[in-house]
Parts: structure tokens; C-alpha cells; sequence
């Protein structure tokens, strides 16, 4: 008898123990959840820091699929995430009333800042963003929108219809981009823009850009989680999805937001119900 063929069940051993192999290792990668959020919550560093501690404390991988909140929300609707991370109340809260989510949880906040040029040519600089946005319109200027049915984008436009006016200026410009790509156009234009206060204080570019209006109780930002209703999509990992819920409401989740922070500065506070 051949070598070959003295060694057949052998190989036909390896090739199952191989199987097996990939069936366990597939069986790893399949512990994980996707989340729909924000740009703001990724490109703020916070994911970097939050998502480790969830795996250590669940075994759990989360994959971030980083949109503006509209978008989030749509995908979710789609079947496309287990879970939500988002910062639009109203349209949160819509959405479970609509039987897309299980239930909405409040998990922190921060605020909006108004940034632009340090010279601020318009005469901004305040503590009130209505009166702010009536001076940016009335001097032209330049104002960088994200335009992406994003929380911010949606807070923006609020604030806008506040200040009641029919025109935003000609220097209103969208850019249908995140958090991130809107402050590098301001930067480089010399615009002002939106922002949410942790993607500023993460933010490295800066050029000749200041906080420029702060303190208004209007610029308050809350974030909220939901897992999305597996009566909506039934292969959602809505159980795995409740975790990262759990967690991220408890206080241990609850001490890791509070823990990030740059420049010994807080970027997110945590408020969930206690």
C-alpha cells in the first residue's frame, strides 16, 4: 500500500479537526452586536474608550456603524442594526412609538457650542444661539450646516426656527457630512458651525476656531439607547442587544463615560435613571 494512502485517514482527521476549527472561530465572531449611531460619539473618542470595557464585561464585540442620527434610525428600521446609540429625543422617542424599538433609555449628555473664527466677524460671541444665528444672517456670513439629518443637524434647524427667520444668509452652506468633516471645513474656511462639545474638545484642527456661544439651557444635548423590537426584525440579537443596554445604563457603564475625558475635561456626563 502506497504512503498516500496509509495516510489518508489521518489527513481526512485533519481536514475535520480543521472544520471544527472554523465552525468555533466563526462561532467567536459571531458574538458580537451591530450599533447604529452617531458621528459624534465616534469621532469624540468615546467608543474607543467605552466599547473594550463592554467586551471585558460581556465578551461581547460591538461594530459601530457611525451615521447622523436620521440616518442611524433608518438603518435600524431596516433591520440593519440591533441596537441604537442616538441624540435626537423626539425622533427617539417617535421611533419606539412606532414599535421599532424595545425602549428608550437616557444614558448622558452634553451640549451644543456655536464655534467660528476667533476675529468673529459677526459679532456672535454670546451666551444666547438664536440672537447669535440673526447675526450671522444679517452679516452674510459664512455658516457650515451638516445637512445630514443628523441629531445636530436637527438641533441646528431648531434653533434656526427659534430665530424665525426665512433665510439662513448666503454664506448657509450644507455639507452632508459628520461631525468631523464639518469642523475641518469651518476650519479651513473660516466658517462658523454647530458642534457638539465632545467632538470639539476631540478635535485637533482647529485653525483659527473658538467656542464663541455656550451656556444657552436650549444647547442642552441629550444622548438615549434602545435595542431595536425583534417583532419589527426577528434576526436581530435582541437579547445581546439588551446587554449592551443593561451595561451601559448601570453604573458601571455609568463610571466609564464618566471617566473619559481629554485634557482632564469630561466630554460626556452620565445621567441615566438610577
Amino acid at each position: 500500500m502506497s504512503a498516500s494512502k496509509k495516510n489518508l485517514p489521518l489527513a481526512l482527521i485533519h481536514q475535520a479537526l480543521g472544520a471544527i476549527l472554523l465552525i468555533a472561530c466563526g462561532a467567536v465572531s459571531a458574538q458580537s452586536i451591530t450599533m447604529a449611531s452617531t458621528t459624534s460619539t465616534e469621532q469624540s473618542g468615546l467608543f474607543a474608550h467605552l466599547l473594550p470595557a463592554f467586551k471585558k464585561a460581556s465578551g461581547l464585540d460591538v461594530k459601530v456603524v457611525a451615521l447622523g442620527t436620521g440616518q442611524a434610525l433608518d438603518t435600524a428600521r431596516r433591520g440593519d442594526a440591533d441596537v441604537l446609540f442616538v441624540h435626537d429625543q423626539v425622533a427617539e422617542e417617535k421611533f419606539v412609538a412606532d414599535g421599532w424599538g424595545i425602549k428608550r433609555y437616557p444614558v448622558m449628555y452634553n451640549d451644543f457650542i456655536l464655534v467660528g473664527p476667533k476675529a468673529d466677524p459677526a459679532g456672535a460671541k454670546g451666551k444666547d444661539i438664536v440672537d447669535a444665528l440673526k447675526k450671522l444672517a444679517a452679516s452674510q456670513s459664512d455658516f457650515i450646516s451638516r445637512g445630514d439629518k443628523s441629531g445636530t443637524h436637527a438641533a441646528e434647524l431648531r434653533y434656526w426656527k427659534l430665530a424665525g427667520l426665512d433665510t439662513k444668509g448666503s454664506g448657509y452652506k450644507e455639507c452632508g457630512c459628520g461631525m468631523g468633516p464639518a469642523l475641518n471645513i469651518a476650519a479651513s474656511s473660516g466658517a462658523y458651525v454647530l458642534a457638539d462639545r465632545g467632538t470639539w474638545l476631540n478635535f485637533r484642527n482647529r485653525a483659527s476656531l473658538a467656542v464663541l456661544v455656550e451656556g444657552d439651557t436650549r444647547l442642552f444635548n441629550q444622548y438615549g439607547v434602545m435595542a431595536v423590537n425583534p417583532a419589527k426584525h426577528p434576526h436581530v440579537k435582541a437579547q445581546d442587544a439588551q446587554k449592551f443596554v443593561a451595561w451601559i445604563v448601570s453604573p458601571a457603564g455609568q463610571d466609564v463615560i464618566a471617566a473619559y475625558k481629554i485634557g482632564g475635561e469630561p466630554l460626556f456626563f452620565p445621567n441615566a435613571p438610577k
